[in-house]
């Protein structure tokens, strides 16, 4: 079966509801809590996308059954340190970088050695960021120049820290309050903001975890306290659900509703973002399900979109969208400015780099400055050319983003690496087909 795909034609207006595919953060969080707790947890609306069912085949490799039945999966836990490890142990992470910085957090006692392997991008990533606190902690780790492979073994003499979590991501405090769950003592980590999927999922389970919200978040996590098995439905993905905005603001007279979509404040920067861009997307039926809010999101066609001047405390609230979010500024009247992204070059591929590589590509001018970049809108952009998009270490982001453009923009593309979207959203396409997008 061939890689790549067509796109020669722009989507017909549409008005439609959809579900997009389950939150990706949360399912790996809730496989990787399901593994910890005491007892048979139950997931339903889990994600299948390659990376969670890494997650899946990590733990099972670490001795924790599980199995399907209708839409649930069924986890059997038993407790921290449950694990059971053989000698000789290699996991492999794939593409999923939340999985191997998180199930590094979980391997501290193990009294053999582990390796953590990765595909090619992933092996490209730092994890010095998580090697560091681990090496406070007391937990002996080496690595190859802190990327993978990793080999991890872990301790019995560790102890609780106080650690600053300067670079605000969610994957390195994760990390911190998983390897603290199996720490005696409190440990306190003082964190800049970002995604607080762990801290609500522990909440809900009745874990002593606190957070003080100043200017930071402040920490507090006790070790070795049990917690029993769960039930969870997982929301669905607004990092999914991004793709759907945009291709709805940007085609004609088009009208979405996509229902049940987890809008957690750390993740809707892509929300605040386009709506001070003239978006008007609004959220219906708002509701809390154990501790994430959850709503359907509500967006229609917008002829005229404005620039932005981006606030870049937005940044780690909208760090996967901001390829789709340039998209819009190349569509919007005036120069859109955006600061301070140089974690975007930290993610699958060097998404900063080849986002501006792609709007120069579709002909829009950008200047950067380091790590800020300037996009000149241009509100009649419509292609023609023919266009190729090559694979780049299979980030899915990148083939969701070229699709999203050949549907509104026009112009004919062929666009590479189609099964990048099974890293996050095996469903994409065929959701596309179902609005009426004409693809081959």
């Amino acid at each position: 079966m061939s890689n790549h795909i067509f796109i020669n034609q722009k989507i017909k207006n549409f008005r439609r509801k959809i579900k997009v595919s389950s939150d990706k953060s949360i399912s790996i969080r809730s496989v990787l809590l399901a593994s910890q707790a005491v007892g048979i947890s139950k997931i339903s609306n889990l994600l299948e996308s390659e990376d969670v069912l890494n997650a899946l085949k990590t733990i099972k490799k670490l001795g924790i059954n599980y199995y399907k039945k209708k839409n649930i999966y069924f986890i059997e836990g038993f407790g921290l340190n449950g694990f059971k490890i053989k000698k000789k142990t290699t996991i492999n992470a794939g593409n999923s970088g939340t999985l191997a910085r998180l199930i590094l957090g979980l391997l501290v006692k193990s009294k053999n050695k582990v390796k953590l392997i990765g595909d090619k991008s992933l092996s490209k990533r730092d994890f010095s960021r998580v090697i560091k606190p681990l090496k406070h902690f007391g937990v002996n780790i080496k690595s190859n120049r802190n990327s993978l492979p990793i080999e991890i073994t872990g301790s019995d003499f560790l102890r609780p820290i106080t650690y600053d979590e300067k670079i605000g991501s969610a994957q390195v405090k994760s990390c911190i309050i998983l390897t603290a769950l199996n720490t005696p003592g409190t440990t306190i980590i003082n964190s800049k903001f970002s995604r607080d999927h762990t801290e609500l999922m522990l909440k809900f389970l009745k874990y002593p975890i606190r957070v003080k919200k100043k200017k930071l978040d402040i920490i507090f996590i006790k070790g070795l306290s049990q917690f029993r098995a769960f039930e969870y439905n997982v929301p669905g993905d607004i990092s999914s659900a991004a793709f759907f905005i945009v291709l709805t603001l940007l085609s004609n007279k088009s009208e979405i509703i996509i229902e049940n979509v987890n809008i957690n404040k750390s993740r809707i920067g892509i929300i605040k973002i386009l709506n001070k861009m003239g978006a008007g997307i609004k959220l219906k039926r708002k509701k809390i399900y154990n501790g994430e809010e959850i709503a359907d999101i509500y967006v229609k066609s917008k002829t005229k979109l404005k620039s932005i001047n981006c606030p870049s405390k937005l940044n780690s609230s909208a760090i996967d969208e901001f390829l789709i979010i340039f998209l819009v500024a190349a569509k919007a009247k005036g120069i859109s400015k955006f600061e301070k992204l140089s974690e975007m070059n930290k993610k699958e591929s060097k998404r900063l780099d080849l986002g501006i590589k792609f709007l120069r590509l579709i002909g829009i001018k950008v200047k950067r400055f380091k790590n800020d970049i300037n996009i000149h809108g241009n509100p009649s952009l419509n292609l023609t050319k023919n266009y190729e998009i090559k694979n780049f270490l299979k980030d899915h982001r990148i083939f969701f983003l070229s699709c999203i453009a050949a549907l509104t923009l026009g112009g004919n593309w062929k666009i590479n690496d189609k099964k990048s979207a099974n890293t996050s959203f095996p469903k994409f396409l065929k959701i596309l087909k179902t609005i009426g997008a004409k693809i081959n």
